[in-house]
């Protein structure tokens, strides 16, 4: 019998040991029926830990194609167990969101120095958006360009881990249902210090971006 790895899914360990080729187009895996009879496990054990890899955004099952590994993404695992404790006790939600502003806080530096011209007009367009949003009539809470704006500032890290962290509380706040409503006054203030954010990143003045960031984050917490 082939030797995999130690982790503790004889399904995971088979992913770790059989990474797809730079050739492949569709990394695809044999059928549970297959790696049964390669791996000595038992297609129920198997059809058990598959539901978890997909849980865990690792794989994905069509009727059509089969199973089919995904790149790696860290979001799933994280927002499994954090909307999990949200559900069990609304506080997590603030100790996660203290978390995501030491990581936000943390990455900043190198996450905006990545940015190209491209990624400055997509900031501005998105506050641009959200101007629209509050100065209309109705007024709409611009929480979709809220979500953009903080996701586009870390989008050229390359970090999984960063990125799923970040994403997740996006998730979250929505479950926690920050998005929904607002203090006309409170949201103003917010999208005043996003404006001098976005500024300070298009003119390369990334220390005064990050002052207002820091800023910023306190708002949460003074929230009507």
């Amino acid at each position: 019998m082939v030797s995999y790895s130690n982790l503790s899914s004889d399904f995971l360990n088979y992913l770790v040991a059989s990474p797809p080729n730079n050739g492949d187009a569709v990394p695809t895996i044999p059928s549970l029926s297959e790696l049964s009879k390669e791996l000595g496990v038992s297609v129920a054990s198997l059809r058990e830990q598959l539901e978890v890899a997909e849980a865990l955004g690792l794989v994905e099952v069509r009727p059509r194609t089969g199973i089919r590994r995904l790149p790696y993404n860290f979001f799933p695992a994280v927002y499994q167990s954090l909307s999990y404790a949200i559900q069990l006790d609304r506080s997590y939600f603030d100790a996660y969101s203290e978390l995501r502003n030491q990581v936000e806080a943390a990455f900043w530096d190198k996450a905006v120095r990545l940015l190209t011209p491209e990624d400055h007009r997509t900031l501005q367009s998105l506050m641009a958006r959200a101007w629209d949003k509050l100065h209309g009539q109705p007024v709409q809470i611009p929480h979709p360009e809220h979500r953009q704006l903080h996701l586009g500032i870390y989008s050229r890290l390359g970090n999984p881990f960063v990125q799923g962290v970040l994403e997740a509380y996006w998730e979250a706040y929505e479950q926690a249902g920050l998005n929904v409503y607002a203090d006309y006054n409170y949201l103003k203030e917010v999208w005043n210090y996003h404006q001098q954010m976005v500024d300070a990143i298009c003119t390369g003045e990334f220390e005064r971006g990050y002052q207002a960031l820091i800023e910023h984050k306190d708002l949460l917490y003074q929230r009507p």
